[in-house]
């Protein structure tokens, strides 16, 4: 028990030292040249792994501040998974949570982390569509519409899906960027940028317990937001529910019986 103990001493000693080598001193009894390569070994991994999972904020970011905030992952994050394409979740709450940003930081940075993983969990994620009792081709107004598993929804206070190293926005928009990240059926992945009518649409499909029809939900929300022409939105929504349809972000309509 006591040989365990020594043993797992020195494995926390050694994994501590790896996290925070600059404070932490190396286990007793490993040649530093040795430690060395671990230490390289670790790092260049999760900084290279990490820029190719979210590729956009890597190329945004210089390569000091970059390591910075590799090193910071590895001293203040503890991992609850070992496997490799969970790493972007953890780096992701690691942004969202642990992190303190520094002054010269981008406002949208934990923005722009999500929408990255968001993309790569949408990408690899196990999730289907149960295509029972689903028309395809349905009617979009008299029918229930039925949004794809695979399409997910989320309002940004930046433009995230436009930052490049030529648009890097300071101050967040007056309103919501509103996203819509699918997955279409030969597993591509792409989006589509919503305004708060069309926003709130798919949301109330998403939503739609009481099944009711794309004509009800529609008249539903005129009344929500008070919109003064209630065939003139029954009619661009009914565009807008086709165009998701096509784009797959929408798999088709079910009976409202």
């Amino acid at each position: 028990m006591v040989e365990h103990r020594d043993f797992q001493d020195k494995q926390y000693a050694f994994a501590a030292h790896i996290r925070d080598p600059d404070n932490t001193v190396a286990p007793d009894g490993i040649e530093d040249r040795r430690m060395a390569i671990y230490r390289g070994l670790f790092f260049n991994n999760l900084y290279n792994l990490l820029g190719t999972f979210f590729p956009v904020l890597r190329k945004i970011t210089p390569n000091e501040r970059w390591r910075h905030f590799i090193r910071e992952f590895m001293k203040m994050h503890r991992s609850k998974t070992p496997y490799f394409l969970e790493l972007p979740e953890e780096f992701l709450a690691f942004l969202q949570n642990e992190y303190e940003a520094l002054d010269d930081d981008p406002s949208f940075l934990t923005e722009l982390a999500h929408y990255e993983y968001a993309e790569l969990a949408l990408r690899v994620s196990p999730d289907e569509n149960d295509l029972t009792r689903i028309d395809p081709d349905g009617d979009l107004l008299g029918d229930v519409p039925v949004k794809s598993e695979l399409a997910w929804a989320f309002a940004y206070h930046f433009p995230v899906h436009r930052v490049s190293r030529d648009f890097l926005p300071t101050e967040a928009t007056p309103e919501p960027t509103y996203l819509t990240i699918y997955r279409r059926a030969d597993d591509s992945v792409h989006f589509l940028e919503l305004n708060a009518v069309t926003a709130a649409l798919l949301d109330a499909v998403e939503n739609n317990e009481a099944h009711r029809s794309g004509e009800e939900l529609l008249r539903e929300l005129a009344a929500t937001i008070h919109y003064p022409d209630v065939d003139a939105l029954i009619k661009h929504g009914s565009e807008a529910l086709e165009e998701m349809r096509q784009l797959e972000i929408l798999v088709g309509t079910r009976s409202a019986d």
